[in-house]
């Protein structure tokens, strides 16, 4: 009788325990938790703490809340039909208030059935918009298209959009091939241009220099008068006459050179 009651005060501590433990719950930080009852998903959101709930009735479901990061990288066909393949980065995160809903309408694998389909709808519908050059050139404004379609693609499914961004426009060897000949004729051309226009400056400063010069050599002609001339001679005689020493030269080899003293001896 006594062993009895030994082990029946046992159960019933075990009992208590058991209830105790199955009627209180905890949600971890960056979590929300769904409350359900038999299956069915109460209104309740549990945030992060210490809850109670009824045992074997109730259970909680712990959803994320933090920002989560996708990447996938997707092909698509641009304005211009050449395939472009995108590698994408997404940041997003689930409503906090809404995480009953999304469990209801969606379940856990939110990501595959409703991410992954969203990015690249949005990036298939803005890539068909641009050029594969403009792909490149306007990558900012390709970035903010895809953004504000895939926040709405989202919003719709409890999800918030945080950023997204596109690290890489990969295409077919053979467009990369004819953007390298591109940039190569371009800048052949631009050389070719750049020889050009130096040809003729340099062209243009020898017609200027020979300007100048025959410029210089008219007006250098227009100064020879025969009164200067007439002087010249006179500075000539003059030089003549202070390398003289008086004396008449005993031996002359050839033609003796004429200096009219006429005007330097006095009578």
């Amino acid at each position: 009788m006594k062993y009895t009651k030994t082990i029946f005060g046992t159960l019933i501590a075990v009992v208590v325990l058991i209830l105790v433990f199955s009627s209180v719950t905890t949600v971890a930080s960056g979590y929300r938790g769904v409350l359900l009852q038999l299956g069915a998903v109460k209104p309740t959101i549990l945030s992060e703490g210490l809850h109670f709930k009824i045992p074997f009735l109730q259970t909680v479901q712990p959803i994320e809340v933090r920002v989560q990061k996708e990447e996938s990288s997707q092909s698509a066909a641009s304005k211009d039909l050449q395939i472009v393949t995108t590698k994408v980065a997404v940041n997003y995160s689930v409503d906090p208030e809404a995480v009953n809903k999304l469990y209801q309408d969606i379940g856990l694998d939110y990501r595959s059935r409703i991410v992954d389909p969203a990015v690249a709808e949005s990036l298939k519908a803005v890539t068909a918009q641009y050029t594969a050059e403009e792909l490149i050139s306007k990558r900012p404004e390709v970035s903010a298209q895809v953004k504000d379609m895939l926040g709405k693609k989202l919003s719709k499914y409890y999800m918030k959009l945080e950023d997204i961004n596109i690290k890489e426009f990969a295409f077919s060897d053979e467009f990369n091939k004819a953007i390298e000949s591109k940039q190569t004729a371009e800048q052949n051309a631009l050389k070719a241009q750049r020889d050009l226009d130096r040809i003729k400056i340099e062209a243009q400063q020898q017609i200027t220099q020979a300007s100048a010069e025959a410029e210089s050599l008219r007006l250098k002609k227009q100064e020879v008068t025969p009164e200067l001339i007439q002087l010249k001679q006179i500075e000539v005689q003059e030089k003549a006459l202070d390398k003289w020493d008086g004396h008449m030269p005993s031996v002359t080899g050839g033609a003796t050179p004429f200096i009219d003293f006429s005007g330097t001896v006095k009578k």
